[in-house]
């Protein structure tokens, strides 16, 4: 099989996309093919033996080939008078982390060209990359979650009982977020927060609380999961922390929570998966608060994919690449236009 790796993109995340891109290499088996999306939208082909992290941050990408999406597919400029060229794949593996990536924006404009592509649909991209509609999400399917409250800049925001930690509802890797202890601290982590999105969530921090994360799928209607894995102990994984997960290949430690809680956690996943998340590979992050268990976000395009918790990572993406959901064939036969034609006598 031959995977298309698109990554990159107008995003917060951009840089974190490229980490996890190349982390593929040493992932994946097979053929990869790298195309870049940059900060203009413009696609490159990168050649896979020469890609490195610093061919982006010094702009040197700009010497590789530049690509065109068309129906089906890609295309390059080759030979002497610079024909278009179909550069070859089987399927796309999008991952491009955060805005454009996550939002929904290359899934909308891959489904329009009909590639065929693993990652969220759109509408579950809208769905899991803002913060606020994944609660009232969680909530629809009976999956909890914690308390929270929903601003917009300029808003007055009240907070009674502290600490809570302030989040951008659209940005993730914990990109501007803050825990915040006083109410001198609140003035100053809105700012930070405002600097990335203009609406923010505010939740009760739990210091101490344990969380767990958990991948997985479906293949031909049956769920695939990860191990459940307990990440680092510290009081907040910020985005430092968080960055070094996108480079990662090493296997997790797996953790068992008893056969109560896993049966838990793994029965809220495939709420929240659901069909919604359809030809994807996801992980949730959870919180465990008095045995209960509550979701505290989707990660649609995990870091690395988290090809870490899964014993056999490359068997796994391929079924997914072989049971993508397919669009519902829609005809247009213009029946009722000819309706009005045949009526007026014309």
């Amino acid at each position: 099989m031959k995977i298309a790796i698109v990554f990159g993109g107008v995003s917060f995340e951009h840089e974190i996309s490229i980490v996890s891109a190349i982390a593929m290499k040493d992932v994946l088996s097979d053929e990869l093919v790298y195309i870049f999306l940059d900060e203009n939208r413009e696609f490159y082909h990168i050649p896979t033996n020469t890609i490195k992290s610093k061919l982006f941050s010094t702009g040197e990408y700009k010497k590789c080939d530049k690509v065109d999406i068309c129906k089906n597919g890609f295309t390059k400029k080759a030979g002497f008078l610079g024909k278009d060229k179909a550069i070859d794949f089987d399927v796309v593996l999008n991952l491009s982390h955060g805005g454009d990536g996550e939002d929904g924006v290359l899934s909308s404009v891959l489904e329009f060209y009909n590639i065929p592509f693993i990652a969220p649909r759109t509408e579950a991209c809208v769905v899991s990359s803002n913060k606020f509609l994944t609660k009232g999400y969680a909530s629809s399917v009976n999956v909890k979650t914690l308390d929270y409250k929903y601003y917009t800049k300029g808003d007055e925001v009240i907070v009674d009982t502290f600490p809570v930690i302030v989040k951008p509802v659209k940005l993730g890797s914990s990109i501007g977020v803050s825990i915040v202890k006083t109410q001198e601290e609140l003035e100053y982590s809105l700012d930070v927060a405002y600097e990335f999105d203009n609406a923010i969530i505010i939740e009760p921090f739990i210091s101490g609380v344990k969380e767990y994360n958990l991948a997985g799928t479906k293949v031909n209607g049956e769920f695939k999961f990860s191990i459940i894995e307990e990440p680092q102990k510290t009081e907040f994984l910020d985005f430092d922390k968080k960055y070094l997960d996108f480079s990662r290949t090493s296997k997790a430690v797996e953790v068992d929570l008893g056969m109560e809680l896993n049966a838990k956690v793994k029965e809220s996943f495939e709420r929240i998966y659901n069909n919604l998340f359809e030809g994807s590979i996801i992980r949730c992050d959870f919180f465990v608060v008095d045995n209960e268990v509550y979701l505290n976000e989707i990660n649609s395009i995990p870091g690395s994919m988290a090809n870490y918790l899964f014993e056999d990572f490359n068997t796994l993406l391929k079924s997914v690449a072989t049971t993508l959901p397919r669009k519902k064939h829609i005809p247009v036969t213009y029946e009722y236009v000819n309706k009005i034609h045949a009526s007026k006598g014309k």
